[in-house]
């Protein structure tokens, strides 16, 4: 199982980013994936009022509950949250990437992201090619 966070959601529906190619094919792999709750609040964010563009909000939101049907949806919890924050204290990140690498951790799972900087290169994610079959 891998666990998505919402920048390989976002990158599989914009076919401008330089991650899109591997994130449609990780999605598609036939790999049981999941993700956390709050994926559905910033795909939403970004979707519905960055790009300003409802159906693709709604298509991101479906391939969420795609996720929640055949793979797993985590939802918070008083010990996810408090993993949360100790890792967003320990590791500088943000709150919201502090919950998918609690997640991720919680699962003992591969976290992918497209986020290199705060995610990938400290070594709490995998990009998405990464995480492929053969990879």
């Amino acid at each position: 199982m891998i666990l998505v966070d919402a920048g390989v959601l976002l990158a599989s529906e914009d076919s401008a980013d330089a991650h899109h190619e591997d994130a449609v094919a990780l999605l598609g792999a036939g790999i049981p994936l999941a993700t956390i709750d709050l994926a559905a609040y910033e795909v939403t964010n970004v979707a519905e009022v960055r790009w300003r563009d409802p159906a693709a909000g709604e298509r991101l939101r479906e391939r969420i509950w795609l996720i929640a049907a055949f793979g797993r949806l985590v939802r918070v919890d008083r010990r996810l949250a408090d993993l949360a924050a100790q890792i967003a204290r320990e590791r500088e990140l943000s709150g919201y990437d502090a919950a998918y690498v609690a997640a991720a951790d919680a699962l003992g799972v591969t976290l992918a992201s497209c986020d290199e900087r705060d995610l990938v290169r400290p070594g709490l994610a995998a990009l998405p090619r990464d995480c492929l079959p053969g990879k």
